[in-house]
């Protein structure tokens, strides 16, 4: 039996209840969702580059998570220095489904990507799939010596 005449079978209530949650998929980007992990604002902290902590920035490609604590809330931020020897920071919260999971990815040509739902940024922010529209937050980087600010 063919999909349709199944359907047909089934009444349009069925039909509905059983194709609703395929249309729906993981591919929300609704205001439902925009406050699971909020990104916040105010960010600025320094890293000394010198420490232990930041010795995955030493080679280009290398990247570490960092817990900021803007206006008493923690951030979750991934540093890293890109393929051309530069700083980059952006959230690790997604702007698909905002969960944790951004990080940055050398073998992909430098890019930031989400383990959640597949979602990709360049280093703008701006997405470069087809699974999100939304840019990722991106924060600005400002080297001094040994120390590396991230900030809005």
């Amino acid at each position: 039996m063919e999909r349709k005449d199944f359907l047909r079978t089934l009444g349009t209530g069925a039909a509905f209840a059983l194709a609703f949650p395929c249309l729906h998929g993981c591919s929300s980007d609704s205001e439902d969702n925009l406050d699971k992990n909020p990104v916040a604002t105010g960010v600025d902290f320094t890293i000394d580059l010198s420490t232990p902590m930041a010795d995955n920035l030493a080679e280009e490609g290398g990247f570490i998570l960092v817990k900021s604590k803007p206006s008493l809330k923690y951030t979750d931020i991934v540093v890293a220095k890109n393929l051309e020897g530069n700083y980059v920071a952006a959230s690790q919260i997604c702007s698909h489904e905002q969960t944790d999971q951004v990080r940055f990815y050398a073998e992909k040509g430098g890019i930031f990507s989400c383990a959640t739902h597949g979602s990709e940024f360049n280093q703008n922010g701006t997405p470069i799939n087809q699974v999100t529209n939304n840019p990722l937050k991106i924060f600005k980087t400002q080297l001094t010596d040994t120390i590396l600010r991230i900030f809005d």
